[in-house]
């Protein structure tokens, strides 16, 4: 039975398009083919691993001895045995395992040796507290790597949106140091595209000197103020989407044969995902708002020092930021990608099984069970 289950959800995440917690680089190619195209610039040139998939995944109890040291998350490979039948299964591996080098050798050969391309890459992803596409794409741009655009299904116009949205959110700053309305506007255009660079802390020099930071401690700050700027768009975005998802949830009914597992399990997943989606919403809006506060003290009252604060501990908290958001959007996008809006909302109760413990995976972000289960 687990056996059937874990290949159901193989294939389950095989048709699903890449959410912040899934890059699924075998339907991004199987979207090149359909458009009789093909990658120019491949993510990875690896052709096995660059259709493969990759997920942020939270450890079980049992996976805790592949790593030396503790971690609650670990980004994992799922290297299909048949690209054209996930049911046969895939190869598993988790970035920084303790046999890593010598597991990915054995799969890839010296296309994943330390140092190699691909595996710089690789190190990339696993840095990142998501795998949210307009994240990844900046990230990987930072460090001169820009493959297609395929790979990230980001439209011109959500570029744009997300520019207009920085924009207003630096115009404040700007109006600091400026008296005239135009000038301001004008000024903080150009600050937005010096933030959304591949040097985001270009350009804010002053500001730098204003808060007596370290040049590491302050490049680390504004690149990660650039996640929490991101960040704060996509929870504007994504307010009305996670209601009505939930609102779905609660009300979607399995159709067919119910076996006793899934007749136990459902009604009590659903209560619990509708707990966990809320109290996760609440965490990621009280990270938000220290960045907030700390923004407001320094463009509205002139005071630097809770924003020095701010951008000292910031990457700590991209890092929190960013998966427990990512969960949120993980659930909300695959819901939707699995029930288009005006669609019938039909599955089976094995399936809506296999699709809540995946979201109850995504959202399990419990860091003292972590501890206590590295402890015990």
């Amino acid at each position: 039975m687990e056996n059937d289950r874990s290949i159901r959800r193989l294939t389950a995440l095989e048709r699903s398009a890449s959410t912040a917690r899934v890059l699924n680089l075998l339907a991004v190619h199987r979207g090149f083919e359909k458009n009789g195209e093909a990658p120019v610039t491949p993510l990875f040139r690896n052709r096995l691993l660059d259709r493969s998939i990759i997920l942020k995944h939270r450890l079980r109890p049992a996976e805790y001895v592949h790593f030396s040291t503790p971690r609650p998350t670990a980004t994992k490979l799922l290297i299909p045995i048949d690209g054209a039948d996930l049911r046969v299964g895939a190869r598993t591996v988790l970035i920084g395992q303790k046999d890593f080098d010598q597991v990915v050798s054995m799969v890839f050969g010296e296309d994943l040796k330390p140092g190699s391309a691909d595996r710089q890459v690789l190190e990339l992803l696993d840095g990142l507290p998501s795998l949210d596409p307009f994240l990844l794409r900046e990230h990987l741009k930072a460090h001169g790597i820009e493959p297609d655009q395929g790979y990230f299904g980001i439209s011109a116009a959500d570029v744009q949106r997300m520019f207009d949205f920085v924009r207003d959110e630096i115009i404040a700053l700007v109006e600091l140091s400026s008296s005239e309305n135009h000038v301001a506007h004008a000024n903080a255009s150009r600050l937005v595209e010096k933030l959304l660079s591949n040097t985001p802390d270009s350009g804010f020099e002053p500001l730098k000197t204003t808060l007596k930071l370290s040049d590491k401690e302050y490049s680390d700050g504004v690149f990660s103020w650039r996640g929490f700027l991101y960040y704060k768009w996509v929870l504007s975005d994504l307010s009305k989407a996670v209601s009505q998802v939930m609102v779905e949830i609660a009300q979607i009914q399995g159709r067919g044969p119910k076996d006793i597992e899934a007749a136990a399990y459902i009604p009590e997943a659903k209560r619990r995902l509708q707990a966990t989606m809320r109290r996760t919403w609440a965490n990621v809006q009280a990270m938000l708002d220290v960045y907030n506060r700390a923004y407001a003290s320094l463009t509205l009252q002139g005071q630097p020092v809770a924003f020095r604060e701010f951008l000292l501990s910031a990457p700590g908290m991209f890092a929190d930021l960013g998966e427990q958001l990512g969960a949120i959007q993980h659930v909300v996008s695959f819901w939707r990608y699995r029930f288009p809006y005006g669609k019938p909302r039909i599955a089976s109760p094995d399936e809506l099984m296999d699709l809540f413990l995946d979201f109850e995976d995504s959202m399990a972000f419990s860091q003292e069970e972590t501890k206590m289960a590295w402890a015990g």
